[in-house]
C-alpha cells in the first residue's frame, strides 16, 4: 500500500531519491555537493562513494528481503542501517548507499545515553549501523544485548577510540570495496525511516516510501501548485538551471528537516556547507564559515540556535552579507530575534517553515523588512485543518480549532504499530490524510494559524493554552536567553503553566518582570504561574525543546 493517493503520481512516473540524485549528479559531475572546513567532495565523487559503501552492505547480505506488496504499512521488509553520526559526507553516503543496497536508513540521536540507544535500535530492528567513533564507548554498553546488529561501520574522528569487536573502518571500506556495477535499482516502494525525536513520548518510526519522501519533503513537488517532477531528465535540467547556490546546513543530520534539505540540496544543484565543528554550535566558527564559503542560506532551528549566531555577527566576527536568508524550522523563531537579524544583515529574508515526521514540508512564511510576525502560515496545496471529531476538512474561515493535516504523499505508518497507524492517518471521505497533532485554524484568507502540539497544550481552569505563545512572549524579554514552557497539576486549576527559563549572561530576571513584560502580547489567564531558572535549557541536538526534562523542572522542588 501507498502512502499516496492514487491522484498523485502514476507508477511509471515514480521517482526514487537515488534516481533524482544521479541525474544531478551526471549533469554536475565536478561541482561541489558537500563541504566541510579543508574537506570537498564533488557530486561525482559522493555518487561514487555511496556506491562503493552500498557494495559492501550487499556483499553482506543486507537488502530487500520482502516486496512491498506483500506488506501492511506497518511492516518492514528491508534491513535497517542506523546512522549514528555527526554531520559529515559520511551521514550524506549513509542515506544513499543505503537506498542503493535497498537497505532503509533511519537516524541514531547522539546523546542518548544507553538505555535510549538500547531502545531505539531494539526497536528498530536494525542490522547495520555507521557510528563515529567518539560514540564506540557507549554502543559497546548495549551491544551484548543486540543480537541481530551484525554489521558495524566505524568512522574514525579524534576521540581517539579504537575499533568495536567486529567493526570495520568507513574509509577502508570505501577505499577497498570497487563499485559494483550491477547494484539492483532501488524501488520507488522502498524505505526511508525517520524516527521521531522522542520529546513528547518514546521515539515512533515513521514509514516512508522513497517516492513520497521525494515528492513530500526533498525537491519533487512543488508545494504552492502541487505540480511533480516526473522524469530524471527533469531533475537534471532543474539542477543545470541552478548557479551553485550554497546553502549551511546547522542542525543535526539526525533531524529529519536537515536530511530533507540534503536531499533537496543534492536533486536541485545546490552546494552543502557543514560546520567544522560538529558536537556543538560554535557561532563564530559558522559565521566566519559563512564568510569564507559565501553561504547564501542558512538553516537554524528556533532561537536558540540562532540567537547565539545574531550575537556572533553583531559583534563583527565576520562579514556575512553574502546571506540572502535565514530559513528556520522545528522550533519558534521569535518576532523580536528575527526583526534583529533582518537589521544585522541588509536585505535578509527569514523563511519558517512547518513541517513533521510524518508530513514533509507544510507550510511557510517569510518575514523581511517592514514586515516581521510569527504563527500565521501560508499552506501549501496538500494541508488542511481537519474537525476535532477527524469526521471533515475545515473550510477556510470556519471559527473551530482543529488539526493540522496534509494529504498525499503521506508515510505508510508507524513500524509495528497498526493501531498508532491507524489513529494519526485517518480516511476522510475516501481520502488519506495525516494528523501528526498539532492544532490549527484555517483563517478566511486561506492563511492557517499555527496554535501548537496538542501533546503540550496546557489545560488551564477550562482553558487551552499553547506553549508556544506563551515562550514567545517570554523570550522577546531582553533578560531571558532561552524558554520552555509547560504544564503541572494544580488543585485549583487541573493544569498551571510554568516557565523554565535559562537569564541571559549577567541577568538576573525576577518573575515579576518577565510577568509584566508577557503580560503586554498575552491574556493573563496565560501567564506562568511559576518559574524555573535554570543556567541552561535541554534542548535536543537540533534545538528543539526537550518537555520531558522540562516537566521534571517544574515538578522539582525549590
Amino acid at each position: 500500500m501507498s502512502g499516496s493517493d492514487i491522484e498523485s503520481t502514476t507508477p511509471t512516473r515514480q521517482l526514487t531519491l537515488v534516481a533524482a540524485a544521479d541525474a544531478a549528479a551526471a549533469t554536475l559531475p565536478d561541482r561541489k555537493l558537500v563541504v566541510q572546513g579543508e574537506r570537498r567532495f564533488s557530486y561525482a565523487q559522493i555518487a561514487e562513494r555511496s556506491r562503493r559503501l552500498a557494495t559492501y552492505l550487499r556483499g553482506r547480505g543486507l537488502g530487500c528481503h520482502t516486496e512491498r506488496s506483500d506488506l501492511a504499512g506497518h511492516e518492514v521488509g528491508q534491513d535497517l542501517l542506523g546512522i549514528y553520526a555527526y554531520n559529515g559526507n559520511e551521514f550524506v553516503e549513509g542515506l544513499i548507499g543505503s537506498f542503493r543496497a535497498r537497505v532503509a536508513p533511519f537516524n541514531v540521536n547522539y546523546r542518548y545515553v544507553e538505555n535510549e540507544l538500547h531502545y531505539l535500535l531494539t526497536d528498530s530492528g536494525a542490522t547495520a549501523l555507521i557510528y563515529h567513533a567518539a560514540f564506540a564507548p557507549r554502543l559497546a554498553e548495549v551491544l551484548p544485548d543486540l543480537p541481530r546488529l551484525r554489521v558495524l561501520i566505524q568512522i574514525a574522528d579524534h576521540s581517539g577510540h579504537e575499533l568495536l569487536d567486529g567493526a570495520v573502518d568507513y574509509e577502508t571500506i570505501i577505499a577497498e570495496t570497487p563499485p559494483d556495477p550491477l547494484l539492483p535499482d532501488p524501488s520507488p516502494d522502498d524505505l526511508y525511516v525517520l524516527y521521531t525525536g522522542g520529546t513528547t513520548g518514546m521515539p515512533k518510526g515513521v514509514l516512508w516510501r522513497q517516492h513520497d519522501i521525494f515528492m513530500a519533503a526533498c525537491g519533487g513537488r512543488d508545494n504552492n501548485t502541487g505540480s511533480v517532477v516526473q522524469s530524471p531528465a527533469e531533475v537534471a535540467e532543474r539542477a543545470a538551471a541552478n548557479p551553485g547556490a550554497t546553502l549551511m546546513i546547522l542542525p543535526p543530520l539526525i533531524h529529519g528537516a536537515a536530511q530533507w534539505a540534503v536531499f533537496t540540496a543534492m536533486t536541485t544543484g545546490q552546494t552543502i556547507v557543514f560546520a567544522s565543528i560538529t558536537d556543538h554550535i560554535d557561532a563564530r566558527e559558522v559565521v566566519r564559515t559563512i564568510e569564507r564559503e559565501r553561504v547564501s542560506v542558512v538553516i537554524v532551528v528556533g532561537d536558540a540556535v540562532a540567537r547565539p549566531l545574531l550575537t556572533a555577527i553583531e559583534s563583527g566576527a565576520a562579514d556575512v552579507s553574502c546571506l540572502v536568508a535565514l530559513a528556520n524550522g522545528g522550533a519558534v523563531l521569535s518576532p523580536a530575534l528575527k526583526q534583529r537579524w533582518i537589521d544585522a544583515v541588509p536585505g535578509l529574508v527569514v523563511f519558517d517553515a512547518v513541517g513533521a515526521s510524518e508530513t514533509g514540508a507544510q507550510m511557510h512564511h517569510v518575514s523581511a523588512a517592514g514586515f516581521v510576525s510569527t504563527g500565521t502560515f501560508a499552506a501549501g496545496v496538500d494541508t488542511c485543518v481537519v474537525a476535532a471529531d477527524f469526521t471533515t476538512v475545515l473550510p477556510p474561515g470556519h471559527t473551530g480549532i482543529g488539526w493540522l493535516a496534509q494529504r498525499r504523499f503521506t508515510p505508510l505508518g508507524y513500524k509495528d504499530d497498526p493501531a498508532k497507524t491507524a489513529t494519526t492517518f485517518p480516511i476522510i471521505d475516501g481520502k488519506r490524510y495525516v494528523l501528526p497533532g498539532d492544532r490549527a485554524r484555517h483563517l478566511p484568507d486561506g492563511t492557517i494559524e499555527l496554535l501548537g502540539r496538542d501533546a503540550v497544550t496546557v489545560n488551564s481552569g477550562g482553558e487551552k493554552i499553547f506553549v508556544e505563545e506563551v515562550e514567545v512572549a517570554l523570550s522577546s524579554h531582553p533578560s531571558v536567553a532561552d524558554v520552555v514552557v509547560v504544564g503541572r497539576p494544580s488543585e485549583r486549576w487541573g493544569q498551571e503553566v510554568v516557565a523554565v527559563v535559562a537569564p541571559a549572561e549577567g541577568a538576573t530576571p525576577t518573575p515579576e518582570d518577565l510577568i509584566a513584560h508577557a503580560a503586554k502580547s498575552i491574556a493573563r489567564y496565560k501567564l506562568p504561574k511559576q518559574f524555573r531558572f535554570r543556567p541552561e535549557i535541554t534542548r535536543s541536538p537540533a534545538g528543539k525543546a526537550d518537555y520531558r526534562w522540562a516537566r521534571e523542572q517544574a515538578l522539582a522542588a525549590e
